[in-house]
């Protein structure tokens, strides 16, 4: 039935805020769903699959031009069955049909627009299409009619070649190369690889435009933590400092933005995605372990304090974006003008703040009319700050709160950050009384499960008990929110949680990230039923999303709507896949529970792509920082005293004050008898006089307990 004018389509009663956008358009929008189809069967007509996501800009201008428009929407309507679908809630049919839309196009992003058959073969697509012909593009009406006409007139040909296109998506994926052995020179070369890429100018990888890539850094700090090379320490730090100092990273409020569209990180996509953010704060973090630098820690802190302040619900979950528009215009909430900031702060702070945060006249963003300004450190800053202070003899320089390294690596007056500080509070204050971008609000247990990591490794490393606060209630939130029990007793999650309302089966990647996060929580806390709940989703894994026939696992568990195929997912994109999440959880795992057969599996899944990751690392940084945990394992650390006792607290810091990524750690307590039977390598431990001890071991040889945190800093010293 064709919605009524002033009444909502059947999206009214989904609960993701992508599809509540539209719930109100004329167009008689399905959710994805076996209802849609049978339709289209029962008509034959085609399906026009429309997919995009709360924070996508060009998903809105779309949504604006056509699918508001009542002429446009009286044609969809007529000619077609039409279905919406949020990505974030659906990966596997995005994957699927994104793949369709590149090997069609050559290209691919959001939104995306394909045709499908009522048997859901994909047999045209595209993305953005404007309402009318423009930029070499069709105009959308003029597409939907044709469209139309050749279903009528050639619906056979149309249906073949649906047909066709469904059998390569089938032969094409995943991208396995095998390799009959796993050596290091898989390692080194991608490493090489990656750092021939390196944009020595600018940091990152390649031009414009620039994504943060941080499963790529991830893997050339583990690379400096086996071999020493200083230039691969280099191209992460200095990529991180550019970044830091960049308009991609939010200078008032912390936290990154989506990617930036140049090669300077100056101007980004402003959308703000949850899994960007949990990704770079455990890449700044271990950053900061490897150097000790107080403004990687400050970008850090910057992120998550961000998080805690705007995506986080009072429940516990962790939302998933915030929109790169406010007011309908893209980038509005962060930029400034001159005017603005000599009206906060006056003329001579206004003066030194703008010339450090490069705000100028003519400004660097042109939005709706109006140059302004994206914060930035700007180069030229040292020179502007020693014309601010230069009445006390002193050189101004360090970056501001959130920069890794000043731009010209000179220490500032204390002076100059205070004034700096004061006016990034007063702009910050100022900002929030503007109108914010959109939030989507729903949690999906993927990205909760990434943040969850990356604040409970930040609360232990940092000595924050803020953030592990907020690691314990995320954990509780999971539990009571995202996962459930199968009548035959085992953990199952949903993909996605909003208003009191959890729904979809969880994906993979949902088990395998959630798995990795409650992981975390059990070594920042080390309370036993966050292990416990990281090994029952482990065993989930196995029981869901199992390949008998060959290595690896599926994405979806089969437990949800059926695609035309059941897909593995190796190569990482924005976010890492879901084998290379399940890699490195089964070997961490298997180090912990003694379970040999998890480290199997890990194997079998890096052994399926070893080659393909070592040819096209940027593509493969999670799976290789698995490859370099099941080549090279660290130690197994094993710490026996009252976990909130002054004795044990000065071993674990002296642990968490190192970067020991491919390392697991497990502790007892006095009395315990159950945790040994988990973690075995804690069996047959004793105190050493009645004090707090570790135990140190690697490769099936221990070495001395110590009780004292220099001595065991000395046995962790080259691992």
């Amino acid at each position: 039935m064709t919605p009524t004018p002033g009444r909502p389509n059947r999206l009214i009663h989904e609960t993701s805020p992508y599809l509540l956008q539209h719930a109100h358009n004329p167009v008689d929008w399905y959710p994805w769903g076996p209802e849609a189809f049978e339709r289209a069967r029962a008509e034959h007509k085609p399906v026009l699959l429309s997919v995009g996501y709360s924070a996508c800009h060009w998903c809105h201008v779309m949504a604006h031009e056509s699918f508001e428009d009542a002429e446009t929407a009286r044609l969809m309507n007529e000619l077609f069955v039409n279905v919406k679908v949020d990505r974030e809630e659906l990966p596997d049919v995005d994957g699927l049909y994104m793949e369709a839309v590149q090997a069609m196009t050559g290209r691919g992003g959001w939104p995306m627009t394909v045709f499908l058959t009522p048997e859901g073969k994909p047999f045209y697509g595209g993305t953005y299409f404007p309402p009318e012909p423009r930029h070499g593009l069709p105009g959308f009406r003029q597409l939907l009619s044709a469209i139309a006409d050749a279903w009528q007139e050639r619906p056979q040909e149309l249906e073949a070649h649906g047909r066709r296109l469904a059998e390569a998506l089938a032969g094409s994926a995943p991208p396995q190369r095998s390799v009959p052995e796993l050596a290091p020179g898989t390692l080194e070369g991608a490493a090489d690889g990656l750092l021939q890429t390196f944009d020595p100018t600018e940091g990152g990888f390649g031009g414009a435009p620039k994504f943060p890539q941080p499963m790529a850094l991830d893997f050339l700090l583990q690379t400096y933590r086996r071999t020493a090379n200083m230039a691969t320490l280099h191209a992460v730090t200095f990529t991180l400092d550019k970044m830091a100092h960049g308009g991609i990273h939010d200078q008032l409020g912390g936290g990154f933005h989506r990617y930036s569209t140049d090669a300077r990180w100056l101007v980004p996509h402003f959308e703000k995605m949850l899994y960007d953010n949990a990704l770079l704060a455990r890449t700044y973090l271990h950053a900061w372990q490897v150097t000790g630098e107080p403004g990687t820690r400050a970008v850090v802190e910057g992120i998550l304090d961000y998080v805690l302040r705007e995506m986080t619900s009072p429940e516990g979950g962790f939302y998933s974006s915030q929109d790169a528009d406010s007011e309908g215009q893209e980038g509005r909430y962060y930029v400034w003008a001159p005017a603005e900031v000599e009206g906060l702060l006056g003329s001579e702070d206004a003066g030194l703040f703008m010339a450090y945060f490069g705000v100028t006249p003519g400004g660097n963003f042109a939005g709706e009319g109006r140059n302004s300004s994206i914060l930035h450190v700007a180069q030229e800053s040292e020179a502007s700050g020693r014309g601010q202070e230069s009445q006390d003899g002193e050189t101004p320089g360090t970056p501001t709160q959130g920069a890794v390294s000043s731009p010209q690596g000179t220490a500032a007056p204390e002076r100059l950050e205070s004034r700096l500080a004061r006016g990034r509070q007063a702009l910050l204050s100022a900002r929030q009384r503007r109108v914010p971008p959109g939030r989507d609000d729903k949690t999906l247990a993927e990205w909760h499960g990434l943040m969850l990591h990356a604040m409970a490794e930040a609360g232990a490393v940092l000595a924050r008990p803020d953030y592990l606060t907020a690691a314990r209630l995320a954990g509780e939130f999971m539990l009571a929110r995202l996962a459930w029990r199968a009548p035959d007793g085992t953990l199952r999650l949903y993909r996605s949680y909003k208003a009191g309302q959890a729904h979809l089966p969880g994906y993979l990647e949902d088990y395998a990230a959630a798995g990795l996060g409650t992981l975390g929580l059990y070594e920042a806390t080390l309370e036993p039923r966050w292990l416990q709940m990281a090994a029952a989703l482990a065993s989930s894994i196995m029981d869901l999303f199992f390949d008998p026939a060959s290595a690896g696992f599926f994405q979806s568990s089969g437990e949800g709507e059926t695609l035309i195929e059941r897909r593995k997912q190796y190569q990482d994109n924005a976010l890492p896949s879901g084998n290379s999440l399940a890699a490195e959880l089964f070997l961490r795992l298997g180090r912990l529970l003694g379970r040999d057969d998890y480290t199997r599996h890990a194997e079998g899944i890096i052994r399926a792509v070893a080659g393909a990751a070592g040819e096209y690392p940027g593509a493969f940084g999670k799976l290789l920082c698995a490859l370099d945990l099941l080549l090279n394992p660290g130690y197994e650390i094993a710490i026996l005293g009252d976990p909130a006792a002054p004795d044990t607290l000065a071993l674990l810091a002296a642990i968490r004050a190192r970067y020991l990524p491919a390392s697991v750690l497990a502790l007892r307590p006095p009395e315990d008898v159950e945790t040994p039977s988990l973690v075995p390598f804690l069996a047959e431990r004793v105190q050493i006089g009645g004090r707090a001890t570790a135990y140190v071991c690697r490769d099936y040889v221990c070495q001395l307990p110590v009780t004292d945190p220099a001595a065991l800093g000395a046995q962790l010293a080259h691992g």
